[in-house]
């Protein structure tokens, strides 16, 4: 017997509580299956690319089936409210992005903000936090989709499909790595924490 209400309460007992990312993408994820006329995937019978690592994207998956796991979950840095989603069988796909102002804040919110993540909120203004993301998550789930993102259809070179590869032993740390991911140190596998790649900075440099 299947205890949750709707895909809502799925999402929220997913992620572990509600919140407006979380809500985000929800609205994103119940929009991309009706612009694409298509169910939950099963396996990888969708695929999905998120351009934020935030709340949404546990509403992405469990609305979608678009996982990290089965390898049809993309993640692109971006730090952008968008996601796409595309059907391998007939080859449409939807990117539903954030629009600016969407998500209205004030100065006094983001001071509220600063104080609760730094844990030097009040009582009273954990309160009073709490009244604001209620706020803005209610006005995430109720306002009109056209007011909250832009939609568009949009081709996509479907990525392939995930694939399966053999393992090896690391020589440093005794621990199976993929192969694919497995580096050379001194002639022997290496795991990538075990190489020790040689960049000298330019990693650094690409990553600020």
């Amino acid at each position: 017997m299947d205890v949750f209400i709707d895909d809502w309460d799925r999402a929220v007992a997913f992620h572990g509580h509600k919140c407006p990312g979380l809500a985000i993408g929800y609205r994103a994820a119940k929009i991309v299956l009706r612009e694409l006329a298509a169910g939950r995937a099963g396996d990888e019978e969708l695929v999905a690319i998120v351009e934020t690592d935030a709340c949404g994207v546990d509403a992405i998956q469990v609305l979608t089936g678009c996982t990290l796991g089965k390898g049809n979950l993309l993640y692109r840095d971006y730090g952008k409210h968008v996601f796409t989603v595309g059907d391998r069988q007939s080859g449409a796909a939807v990117r539903v992005a954030m629009k600016s102002g969407a998500w209205p804040e004030d100065e006094n919110y983001r001071n509220l903000r600063v104080r609760v993540f730094s844990g030097r909120a009040t009582p009273e203004e954990k309160e009073l936090f709490g009244r604001y993301q209620e706020r803005r998550l209610q006005h995430i789930l109720e306002a009109p989709e056209e007011e909250i993102f832009k939609i568009e259809h949009v081709p996509l070179k479907m990525p392939e499909k995930a694939r399966l590869f053999n393992s090896v032993t690391c020589a440093y740390c005794g621990e199976p790595v993929a192969e694919v991911r497995a580096r050379l140190k001194e002639g022997r596998y290496a795991c990538i924490p075990c190489a020790e790649n040689y960049s000298r900075g330019w990693e650094s440099i690409r990553k600020y």
